[in-house]
């Protein structure tokens, strides 16, 4: 039996790949550069802010003149809570209805007349910036005078508004890179659909569904326009969803503007925390993602 004999690779393609290798990996320290510059200049700004009076007690409004001996700021408690609390809302509220609408996307609708005009929508929704949605709460909640004023449930769900169309895509492309052996070879054991669902394409597709449910949180948890039409700010440590609550991006938004060096540093500290926060939220999850696997 005769053994096919592969000519061997000109040197000319040789050179084509390598060339082709080394712009790739240039294009990826280029890419990498900025993000270590950032993550570099706000640990190198931020982390002289940190102390235990930072995280255990709220800004005091006050402000620190020159030559000023003691001078109390206060620190973030109340903004880490606000955000946590609004942050955790709107993933609440945009996670299983994001998931919700995905999987009638992929299982359902995917040569359907609504379901093209479904992720058209969600398409135009992705590139709207974050304040149409804070406006968009602000115009029909706020100035209607429904549920009160200024409120932080309203800036969850201003928040969940601009996660939603960021979780529907992004689970969307996760669940159609599962195998369709798999829902046929359920379905051919006699499991109804929502079974199949449930049981084969959920499991299979969590570990992507979670990383694209963390793009949407990482999103929201910085962003300061839609809190600042919704649910505005407070230096009180508040857990009232029916009253205005405080956040990170505003109290960044706020520092930043102060003349004042220990204000401004409060705020470097407070970007700090808010980095550190989503650091540990995806570090979780992808444990969680490891553990699930190896069971």
């Amino acid at each position: 039996m005769a053994v096919a004999v592969l000519p061997p690779v000109s040197r000319r393609r040789r050179v084509r790949d390598r060339a082709a290798r080394g712009l790739l990996l240039a294009a990826t320290l280029i890419a990498l550069v900025p993000l270590f510059l950032i993550i570099y200049y706000v640990v190198k700004k931020g982390i002289g802010a940190w102390s235990a009076d930072f995280f255990t007690t709220d800004p005091t409004g006050r402000t620190c003149f020159p030559g000023q001996t003691t001078c109390e700021i206060g620190g973030v408690r109340s903004a880490i809570v606000g955000t946590v609390l609004m942050v955790g809302l709107a993933t609440a509220i945009a996670v299983p209805l994001g998931i919700g609408v995905a999987l009638y996307l992929v299982e359902y609708g995917k040569r359907t007349r609504f379901a093209n005009t479904v992720r058209y929508f969600v398409d135009v929704m992705t590139g709207v910036p974050s304040i149409v949605f804070g406006l968009f709460v602000y115009i029909t909640l706020i100035l209607t005078g429904v549920g009160g004023s200024f409120a932080a449930w309203k800036g969850g769900l201003a928040l969940a508004l601009l996660m939603l169309p960021v979780v529907i895509r992004s689970c969307e492309v996760v669940l159609n890179l599962v195998p369709d052996g798999l829902r046929e070879a359920a379905l051919a054991l006699g499991a109804p659909r929502w079974r199949v669902m449930t049981r084969v394409v959920l499991p299979t597709a969590l570990p992507g569904l979670v990383t694209g449910s963390l793009l949407a949180v990482a999103r929201a948890a910085g962003e300061t326009a839609p809190l600042l039409f919704t649910a505005f700010s407070l230096r009180e440590l508040s857990t009232d969803f029916g009253n205005q609550m405080n956040s990170l991006p505003i109290q960044i938004f706020n520092d930043v503007q102060a003349p004042n060096d220990a204000i401004v540093q409060r705020a470097w500290g407070a970007a700090l925390a808010l980095v550190v926060m989503i650091l540990l939220l995806t570090t979780i999850a992808r444990l969680a993602q490891r553990r699930s696997r190896l069971q």
